[in-house]
């Protein structure tokens, strides 16, 4: 693996990282700033995750907030629903709007819901967020299932015959290997890194990694510090066990107003580790080794999280990524496929193989009691 340099990029290279960027433009595979807006104007929001009746009618109201905005700045803002569409909004100048939902409680277990939100412009759905659903396991909770029900494996089926991309972030490693095998169409993990460098179980295992050749897909890296450093990660580790010793959630802290005091006040004794650009790299040049270069993105998670690398703060950092990589040798075309060229290729060939699957079969009309008992 080539190790990125310690010291900040030079000007030059910056400014020719940036005029890449200019012809490249650079497709994050996510960012939470729909949800960070519902939650500036409700501090006590619960951001554990919803469930029910209540999770499906606050994602469709998210995706409402996602057209309202991109209808109020119609000069800056397009929706894309297809490959085309991105870089036709790309080459007149304005920002392509991707939406995807974050979680399959998001669909209720019901397969028309899923069928709904792809038709208002949904066009990935990450099977899990933080806990298991009745038909898959979440990477960050108690394994129940052991990867995909029956029923999973037709959500799977039925996203790809739709032609939704089926997200592996959050999930854990065996419902990633059933989702694989399950998989007619590339998957996607948008917003996760390499486990063999931080042990966080939000990243993606070196084999499961190694798939991603024969499945066409492509895993984009994450910049949260705790998936990132392994120090970020223990002190994690740490601040959750003295939440927890408090009787707090630790999840909800950063959004809930009266817990703020608690948060700080432990903090100011326990500052958080430096993590930076160069150590994004490095995950970044794992997926690259095991995966290849066909096989990478970047889903940086701006808006979702509260702490960033150094040198990574906001959008405006892009370049000094961009720079440092061909630093360690990326060339443009290398460049060109991380910042767009890898999901370009997978969302053409998830609406081909859509077109392809839609032609041997119809809508799953199946429910979760019929095919889980």
């Amino acid at each position: 693996m080539t190790q990125a340099s310690t010291e900040s990029s030079p000007a030059h290279d910056v400014a020719a990282a940036r005029d890449l960027l200019g012809r490249y433009p650079l497709i994050d595979g996510h960012n939470d700033l729909p949800w960070t807006m519902r939650v500036a104007d409700d501090l006590d929001i619960d951001t554990t995750d919803l469930a029910g009746e209540t999770a499906v009618t606050t994602t469709f109201e998210q995706v409402d907030l996602v057209h309202e905005m991109i209808g109020r700045y119609p000069g800056t803002l397009e929706l894309a629903l297809t490959a085309a569409d991105v870089e036709r909004i790309n080459a007149a100048g304005r920002v392509a709007s991707l939406i995807g939902a974050e979680g399959g409680h998001s669909i209720g277990c019901s397969l028309g819901t899923l069928r709904a939100l792809y038709a208002l412009g949904v066009r990935y759905l990450t099977l899990t967020h933080n806990r298991n659903l009745p038909w898959a396991d979440s990477s960050t909770d108690m394994p129940s299932i052991g990867g995909l029900t029956n029923f999973g494996r037709e959500v799977v089926r039925e996203m790809q015959r739709l032609g939704m991309l089926v997200d592996l972030s959050h999930v854990s490693p065996g419902t990633m290997r059933d989702a694989l095998d399950t998989a007619e169409a590339p998957v996607i993990f948008s917003h996760s890194s390499a486990l063999a460098i931080c042990d966080h179980p939000r990243n993606v295992p070196d084999n499961i990694l190694a798939r991603l050749p024969d499945n066409g897909g492509v895993c984009m890296v994450n910049f949260v510090p705790s998936f990132i450093s392994q120090a970020a990660r223990d002190w994690e580790r740490e601040f959750a066990a003295e939440m927890e010793r408090r009787g707090l959630d630790h999840k909800n802290v950063a959004a809930r107003g009266h817990m703020r005091a608690e948060r700080e006040e432990w903090m100011a004794g326990h500052p958080r580790p430096v993590v930076t650009l160069p150590e994004v790299v490095e995950h970044v040049e794992r997926v690259r080794q095991v995966a290849g270069v066909d096989h990478v993105g970047i889903g940086s998670d701006y808006d979702g999280v509260d702490w960033l690398p150094e040198g990574l703060e906001d959008v405006s950092c892009y370049p000094a990524l961009i720079a440092e990589l061909t630093g360690c040798g990326w060339s443009e075309e290398d460049c060109a496929k991380l910042t767009r060229g890898n999901i370009l290729r997978v969302l053409r060939e998830a609406e081909a193989a859509s077109r392809a699957i839609s032609a041997r079969r119809g809508p799953s009309r199946a429910r979760i009691q019929d095919l889980d008992g």
